[in-house]
């Protein structure tokens, strides 16, 4: 099957369903951002911060449904700072628990591909005795760092894709 566009970004992407995360939501003081930058790529950024038992940021997608029948990938596109990021799906926006996959950026535009069964599931940091991915769809996706470190972070984001 040919690549499925998710999300491809642009000068005029629309941004609605886009929302950081951050572990403000526990009272931490981690402070991530999302906006377009002057090339119309998606930028993730902020600072990961350990006060007050905090330590993540994260950036939500919740758009429409996404069927995954007959694709066996998500194809990212990206450029990052050298730091470890989690890429992250729901099956059902209602599941406390996301399915996972780590990635490692280089700080040069990359692609990153991510086998779907090959997700596994995580809550609040810890595996879960339960199948990998196996859905037919995803209704979030995601990007999060939580390097057990306080840092900043800085990512670009050009397509998210099926293949």
């Amino acid at each position: 099957m040919p690549k499925q566009p998710i999300f491809t970004f642009n000068k005029t992407s629309n941004l609605e369903h886009w929302k950081v995360v951050d572990d403000a939501v526990m009272g931490g003081k981690s402070s991530g951002h999302f906006k377009l930058n002057e090339d119309g790529m998606g930028i993730f950024y902020g600072k990961v911060s350990l006060d007050n038992n905090g330590g993540f940021s994260s950036l939500r997608y919740r758009g429409n449904s996404i069927d995954t029948q007959g694709y066996q990938q998500l194809v990212l596109r990206l450029k990052g700072d050298g730091k470890r990021y989690q890429f992250r799906v729901k099956a059902n926006p209602d599941d406390n628990h996301s399915y996972v996959s780590y990635f490692t950026t280089t700080g040069e535009w990359e692609t990153i591909n991510i086998v779907l069964t090959d997700l596994f599931p995580r809550f609040r940091g810890r595996n879960l005795s339960i199948p990998n991915f196996t859905g037919g769809a995803i209704e979030e996706l995601g990007f999060l760092v939580a390097n057990k470190k306080a840092e900043d972070f800085t990512f670009l984001i050009e397509s998210i894709c099926l293949q």
